[in-house]
């Protein structure tokens, strides 16, 4: 999916200036690329897999280059008795590629970003682990969820370039984030919702997704998110494949539509025509002058005939107008043949 790199390579060029949002974009390609594993030897890494290199180089760039340095900024704010002699936090990072080949014979690049040494300790940083129950974290840190709105940008951000997926030319339109548990989408959902944003969540085979299918939501997350060029793409895609995706369905559909329209336009002039004869001069001026324009341009829409009125007139009240006129005919043609 070209359309798809395209998004990661733009997302892997933005380098946030607050922290907070770069240690929630860490957080989310962890959570939502991999998390904490633990190796045949018994050892403990911090794992995600991408698709995309530039995204993978995102995460060992962060990792080797800012959150080292802010780890040990904290270590050393701590008071001397709170550091019991522990060593300053460091992290090892390293890039794998791994080449796999699918059950159909395409062979599929991937990037592995993994973390041995010092794997908890990130995790914890990252607030993916909570030493003090010692459990992992199976969504989003509640740091992240209840954090500054830079920082849901950052998570979103994240998780789509860990295990995003968007529509590309022809397909339908939908934008969604396959997630490792459920809690992590739901989690997911509700910071899309923080960011205004429609997301539902649903289950396909074994896994969670966030999807959105609102074309405009998802112009809207790529902006937020920072694709604007991306956005622009998907827009300017979505716009040429649907006049090509309901040709089919407007040649299909076009002469029974003009039919059916030449019928109802031919129907209404008659009861139009009908209404004046019944009730002759008898006729309020606004109500005369809405049958006139039916009677004048009977292959004309509602909106049309509401634009040659004088003065213009919304659709609804001229719709409204030729109504009250047959329904005045009517009451007139009723109460004659009471009378007879």
């Amino acid at each position: 999916m070209a359309l798809l790199d395209d998004v990661n390579s733009e997302l892997a060029t933005i380098n946030d200036d607050l922290p907070a949002a770069m240690v929630a974009q860490a957080a989310a390609m962890f959570q939502f690329g991999g998390g904490l594993r633990q190796t045949s030897s018994k050892q403990v890494v911090l794992f995600a897999q991408f698709d995309s290199l530039e995204a993978a180089k995102w995460l060992h760039n962060a990792i080797v280059n800012q959150f080292q340095h802010q780890a040990q900024e904290v270590a050393k704010r701590q008071p001397l008795h709170e550091q019991n002699g522990a060593k300053q936090p460091k992290f090892d990072a390293v890039i794998k590629s791994v080449r796999r080949k699918t059950p159909q014979g395409q062979i599929i690049q991937r990037y592995n970003v993994v973390v041995d040494h010092g794997a908890m300790g990130l995790a914890v940083w990252l607030g993916l682990y909570n030493p003090r129950i010692h459990r992992v974290v199976r969504g989003l840190p509640p740091e992240i969820v209840n954090g500054k709105i830079p920082q849901i940008k950052a998570a979103w951000r994240g998780a789509f370039m860990a295990h995003g997926r968007i529509s590309d030319i022809g397909t339908a339109g939908y934008l969604e984030v396959i997630c490792p548990t459920h809690e992590a989408a739901l989690a997911l959902q509700g910071a899309a919702h923080r960011l205004g944003i429609s997301a539902k969540t649903r289950q396909v085979r074994s896994s969670e997704r966030v999807t959105l299918r609102d074309p405009d939501a998802i112009e809207r997350l790529l902006n937020l998110i920072g694709a604007p060029q991306s956005a622009r793409e998907w827009t300017g895609k979505r716009t040429d494949g649907e006049p090509r995706g309901k040709t089919n369905r407007l040649a299909n559909f076009d002469d029974a539509n003009m039919r059916r329209s030449a019928k109802a336009a031919a129907e209404a002039t008659e009861k139009v025509r009908n209404a004046f004869e019944i009730l002759g001069d008898d006729i309020p001026p606004k109500l005369r002058a809405a049958g006139q324009l039916r009677l004048d341009h009977r292959d004309a829409s509602l909106e049309e005939l509401g634009r040659l009125a004088d003065p213009p007139i919304s659709k609804d009240a001229i719709a409204g107008r030729i109504r009250r006129l047959l329904q005045k005919a009517e009451k007139v043609q009723n109460a004659r043949q009471q009378g007879l």
